[in-house]
């Protein structure tokens, strides 16, 4: 039995189990992102007692679903290793409770098919192995993950949490000092583009910092633009107090930006024109909010 302290539940609920073909197995996601199935659960999708009995030839220190030794030449070293059982707390009265790491059950589905078909099960077990497949079957066409996720309403809350992480890498704490960021040829390419004269001695059209936020802020990365605004608000005067890029951090925000400047500022000098260059941009860089499943699996 693990020693850490329990885990808190951040998704799920008793009344929404995972369900697979009909088998109902409580699961919950925990602050650590383990998603979990209930001990009791696990063992009872597999057609077990929840609650373990002892005979002979059996293997210590494993689970119940897998303490028989004719299952023995089919648990890796490495399933081994994984299957210290997760202490969390229950979110009605906080008890504690142990479950399995939800990834489990379907390498516990093929240990018993695998026997089954090494034809080594006894009739006793030959039902579990009948359980196992419709699992198996149930899993097929959409991972254990995926799943669990689903009934703990855990989908919303994982961009959530990406997106607060990515906040805290992008957005400073403090206002940072202000430095030259926005060359001049990111405004030089934006007025040829539009056919306008300028920049030299032309004053720049209000449209601009629109235009900026657009190219630059608003696929630097999800929710950034979002959160500038809130801390650097429009003032009554109509400007803003600083530049949005005193709010990045100085290892990646700002970092970011300046790559993120230097190759837009190439699209534009490339493009002959302003709707050839919003073409290329927006392959080559599109909004944030679109690639918010990619930032996450990186």
């Amino acid at each position: 039995m693990s020693k850490k302290e329990p885990l808190k539940i951040i998704a799920g609920t008793p009344d929404k189990p995972l369900i697979i073909n009909d088998i109902e197995i409580p699961c919950y996601v925990l602050e650590d992102e383990t998603r979990v199935l209930t001990q009791a659960g696990f063992s009872e999708a597999l057609g077990r007692s929840p609650k373990p009995t002892y005979t002979t030839n059996q293997v210590a220190d494993m689970p119940n679903f897998l303490r028989s030794e004719r299952l023995k030449p089919f648990i890796s070293i490495a399933l081994t290793k994984s299957l210290t059982p997760v202490r969390f707390i229950l979110p009605t009265g906080g008890r504690i409770a142990m479950g399995y790491n939800a990834i489990l059950l379907p390498q516990v589905c093929e240990i018993y098919l695998k026997a089954r078909d090494a034809g080594i099960l006894l009739p006793s077990q030959k039902h579990i192995a009948d359980q196992a497949n419709i699992l198996i079957r149930g899993l097929a066409t959409v991972g254990i993950i995926a799943l669990v996720d689903e009934a703990t309403g855990y989908q919303r809350i994982r961009t959530e949490r990406a997106l607060a992480d990515i906040i805290e890498k992008f957005i400073a704490k403090e206002l940072q000092p202000w430095t030259k960021t926005f060359q001049y040829e990111f405004y030089e390419q934006i007025f040829r583009l539009k056919g306008w004269p300028g920049p030299d001695g032309a004053k720049r059209p209000a449209v601009i910092g629109r235009y900026t936020n657009e190219i630059v802020y608003n696929r630097l990365a999800p929710a950034v633009l979002e959160v500038l605004r809130e801390k650097n608000p429009i003032m009554p005067s109509g400007n803003r107090r600083h530049r949005h890029h005193q709010y990045l951090t100085p290892d990646l925000g700002h970092p970011k930006l300046k790559e993120h400047l230097a190759a837009v500022t190439a699209l534009m000098r490339a493009a002959p024109n302003w709707d050839a260059f919003q073409r290329s941009l927006n392959r080559a860089f599109p909004k944030k909010y679109q690639q918010l499943e990619l930032l996450q699996e990186d």
